[in-house]
């Protein structure tokens, strides 16, 4: 199964300095591998992050997602002082896609950093709701 993963920083604090973003996304591709799946390109702005990644049949995406946040989490904060405030939101989106959407899902996740100059988070996640056919309350969508 290929998934699209998208999940921001808690309350979308600017929180992923590009000082720590390649390492970053260097962690999550080993969070992965050590759960059997492959990331197959990360991306992003200081406040979310995108992720493909193609899931074996022995993991559930929320088990991913959780030891991606968690771990990765982890990380974040014992690179500086300055991000012992860091955490992500308790939610995420994941998104099926077919075999044919990867090179367009992989060139949306790289160029996020030009998309986000016009486009904010929030509508950019109403947005894959939306396309997805997803019912939601925005109560529960933002934390």
């Amino acid at each position: 199964m290929l998934a699209h993963i998208v999940f921001s920083t808690k309350n979308r604090v600017d929180l992923i300095a590009p000082e720590i973003e390649e390492g970053l996304y260097a962690y999550i591709h080993g969070i992965a591998e050590n759960n059997g799946s492959k990331l197959i390109v990360g991306g992003g702005t200081a406040n979310h992050i995108h992720l493909l990644v193609s899931l074996p049949k022995k993991i559930d995406v929320p088990d991913l997602i959780g030891d991606i946040k968690r771990d990765s989490s982890v990380w974040v904060k014992e690179q500086s002082t300055k991000y012992s405030d860091f955490y992500w939101q308790k939610g995420y989106g994941a998104f099926s896609i077919g075999q044919t959407q990867v090179g367009k899902i992989s060139n949306y996740i790289k160029t996020q950093k030009e998309h986000h100059q016009t486009h904010n988070f929030e509508s950019e996640y109403r947005a894959w709701l939306n396309e997805y056919e997803i019912e939601y309350d925005e109560k529960y969508v933002w934390d």
